[in-house]
Parts: structure tokens; sequence; C-alpha cells
């Protein structure tokens, strides 16, 4: 059910930039923990599973709360836009799901479980598979790689709506446009 106020939902605003930041530290830590040897590498491997993990775990909550609250009410845009925004929101949706998915199953099929650091937790899905695991890894990388586009996609298109559109797009997942306005549903 659309949101009366035009603004989303306090859990949906922390859905939204907790992936953010989780997403962003994923790719940070793929990409400084350099070759295998490295001093450091280890450690940003781990930052990596686990950044790819929480984004895992939020995804059902995220997508529940969609499922149960719904958005606020769509702002007017051409329909071309607002099909694009839709299309761009299901391929976001799709990627914090299958993204984390194919890189539990590209380490689970090069033979090793994905460990959590410090919980101690194993996650073995599946068996060691060498020609699966050059598939999942292609299929994960050119996914991940995408990906930088598609988040790059969105947020020029949200700071568009705000510099040029001038309408509310941007504002609505924000914490501090909510200042003071409370919604019955936040």
């Amino acid at each position: 059910m659309p949101s009366p106020t035009g603004q989303y939902s306090k859990p949906a605003v922390f859905f939204h930039w907790a992936m953010f930041l989780l997403v962003a530290l994923a790719w940070l830590a793929i990409e400084v923990r350099g070759p295998a040897g490295a001093p450091g590498r280890l450690f940003w491997t781990n930052v990596h599973f686990w950044a790819g993990s929480l984004v895992f775990t939020l995804a059902v909550p995220r997508l529940l709360w969609r499922l149960w609250h719904g958005a606020p009410t769509e702002i007017d845009a051409p329909r071309l836009l607002a099909f694009l925004s839709r299309l761009v929101h299901l391929a976001l949706y799709l990627f914090i799901f299958v993204q984390p998915l194919l890189g539990i199953l590209m380490v689970n099929t090069g033979g090793h479980p994905v460990v959590l650091a410090g919980l101690g937790l194993h996650i073995q899905l599946i068996a060691p598979d060498p020609i699966a695991r050059r598939v999942l890894k292609s299929a994960h990388v050119l996914i991940g790689n995408a990906f930088y586009w598609i988040v790059g996609l969105h947020a020029l298109a949200a700071i568009g709506h705000h510099l040029v559109l001038r309408d509310n797009t941007l504002r609505r997942m924000s914490w501090a446009a909510r200042g003071g306005r409370h919604s019955s549903r936040g």
C-alpha cells in the first residue's frame, strides 16, 4: 500500500542505505584484496564474504517489507522514465539475491565452504565441481561488473531527478527529509 506522505518508511530507508553500504564494502574489499599470497588478502576476502552474506541476509526482510508495506506513490514522470525506473529497481532486487548466492556457490564448487570469520559459520551448499566453478565465477564477475553500471545509473538518475527535474525523488529515500514528519506507517 503506498505511503500517504510520499516518503519511504524508516525501515525501507534503512534497508536501502544498509544495502548500499554493504554492496560498496563488498566491492571495495574485492578490489583491494590483491593477488593470491598478498598481505591482507585473507582479511579483505573475509570482509567480502561478510558483506555479501549480510546483503543476502537483509535481502529477504527487505523484499518482505517492500511486498507488505509497498512503496510511495510514483512521482509523475514520462512513461519511458517510469518504465526504466521499475526495470532498474527490479534488477537491483535480483542482484541482492543472485550475486551473493553465486558467490557462495562459486566458493563451494571450488572445494571450500564460505567461512564467516569470528562466527565459525561454514556455508557449504554444494559439492566441489571445477567446471561449475568456472561458470559460476564468470557469472559472478560479469554480474558484479554489470552492476557497477546499474548502480551508477540508479545514482545518476536520483541526482538527475533532484538537480534537473527538481522533484522529490531523492528526498523520499533520505533520513534528513523526514525532518519531524511522521508517517503512522514508518
